[in-house]
């Protein structure tokens, strides 16, 4: 599962007083998620993996639609996340015990063979309820559709942030007119905005939060810088790797050159450290509900587009339809119908810190009057994503693989030249692994938009 979804987890409870799910979902909660309408003409079996102050969301945008379609029963329940929750899904599919919805992470799909472990959706169906494709980013859209079938429904994405403190950077003549961090074009004038940072931070508190020994958190921002720099993993063909280390060994550096010059302490304990009053943290949108509930007065805008270009690293929480031999009638109907209520109803999951995926969600008022969601929702038009291969996608293979070499050159075990030739060589035996889930390399598998 990894070191930052457990932070993630245990600041959520400390924030907001809530109790971690376990494997079995929250029917202790009180919620009615175990219990079926009466008289209900259809049941619908739910699979997700949100815990914490995202459970919390779930379960009200779920209660609204068994309110709002009292005939349809929904049975949620909530999984352990990350791979015990993929290992799960894909023994049910396989075995055709599989629910009528679940969700996964987007970057996941390509990887779930889609055709044999996941059904493809019903556009027309989709847009019965409500949904289209014009209502969707056409790049977020575009990574969901496999072989030219829709294969997941992106009801999201979460992207990583800078998050800032107005007090501290007020202090530091950091903050515009309108009250938001001065923009940063360069790395020069990122690490400029640092200097003048740190001489406004109390004493004892780092400058910046990197996680910088955590190797999920170094891959996603290595991507965004990545992408920043115009950088590509492979061919069209999924055959060649074209990672060019040049580019690479410009993004350690600059993750490196943050622990050399003193504005981030490995190891440092950062959403606490930002929460007392360190200036910058980059943390992902769910830590929103933690800074809200400490009462900061912060904004966070997407990562600085030192390297000139703006992208910032994005995954989506999608709907999928998990194989059934038997799928169609009316409990497909109904899963279509419930997906589609809860992306077209996502203001509840905006409070979360996401970006709302259903494109008319973020032109209504009530969303522009979130903060600081509204800071940077423009993180849609540049998202930074994995390759759309297998073996890429939240807490999948690539992670796995590259993110501990990230990880030696920002703590400064190797040098950035030397782990960007790793990171190739990674990359190269991964293209050649094959899918444990159906046998066939990236190239062998249907990944064609």
């Amino acid at each position: 599962m990894g070191q930052p979804v457990l932070n993630r987890r245990q600041l959520l409870a400390a924030a907001g007083g809530l109790t971690v799910a376990g494997a079995f979902g929250f029917a202790a909660l009180g919620t009615g998620a175990d219990a079926l309408a009466a008289g209900s003409r259809t049941r619908v079996r739910y699979w997700n993996l949100f815990s914490g102050g995202d459970g919390y969301n779930m379960i009200a945008m779920l209660d609204a639609f068994r309110k709002d379609n009292p005939d349809i029963a929904v049975k949620d329940s909530t999984l352990q996340w990350g791979n015990p929750f993929y290992t799960k899904l894909a023994m049910a599919a396989a075995g055709n015990r599989a629910p009528d919805l679940g969700v996964m992470h987007l970057g996941r799909i390509a990887g779930f063979s889609p055709g044999r472990l996941l059904d493809a959706w019903d556009v027309d169906l989709l847009a019965r309820y409500g949904v289209r494709e014009q209502d969707f980013n056409p790049t977020l859209w575009k990574r969901a559709v496999i072989d030219g079938r829709l294969y997941a429904l992106p009801l999201d994405i979460h992207v990583q942030l800078c998050f800032y403190r107005k007090d501290v950077l007020k202090k530091a003549g950091l903050l515009g007119d309108d009250g938001r961090i001065v923009p940063v074009t360069s790395t020069g004038e990122w690490f400029d905005m640092l200097k003048e940072a740190k001489k406004a931070t109390r004493k004892g508190l780092q400058t910046l939060g990197l996680w910088a020994n955590d190797q999920n958190f170094q891959w996603w921002f290595f991507v965004a810088f990545y992408t920043q720099l115009g950088g590509t993993w492979f061919d069209d063909a999924a055959t060649e790797v074209t990672f060019d280390t040049d580019k690479a060994v410009q993004v350690l550096e600059f993750l490196r050159r943050h622990i050399t010059d003193g504005y981030t302490i490995a190891g440092a304990a950062n959403s606490e450290q930002f929460v007392n009053g360190a200036p910058f943290t980059w943390e992902g949108n769910w830590s929103v509900p933690v800074f809200d509930g400490a009462e900061l007065d912060y904004g966070a805008t997407p990562l600085p587009p030192v390297f000139g270009k703006q992208a910032t690293h994005a995954e989506s929480h999608s709907f999928v339809l998990p194989h059934q031999s038997d799928r169609g009638g009316a409990t497909n109907e109904a899963a279509h119908r419930l997906a589609a209520y809860v992306v077209r109803h996502a203001r509840q999951w905006a409070a979360g810190g996401h970006i709302p995926a259903y494109t008319p969600t973020l032109s209504t008022a009530a969303y522009k009057k979130l903060t600081p969601q509204s800071e940077y929702v423009s993180a849609m038009d540049h998202q930074a994503t994995e390759p759309k291969v297998w073996f890429a996608g939240s807490t999948g293979v690539l992670a796995q693989r590259v993110g501990p070499i990230v990880v030696s050159s920002t703590m400064g075990s190797a040098r950035p030249d030397a782990a960007a030739r790793r990171m190739k060589g990674a990359l190269t035996q991964l293209l050649a692994m094959k899918n444990p889930m159906d046998g066939r390399t990236a190239a062998q598998g249907g990944t064609a938009a």
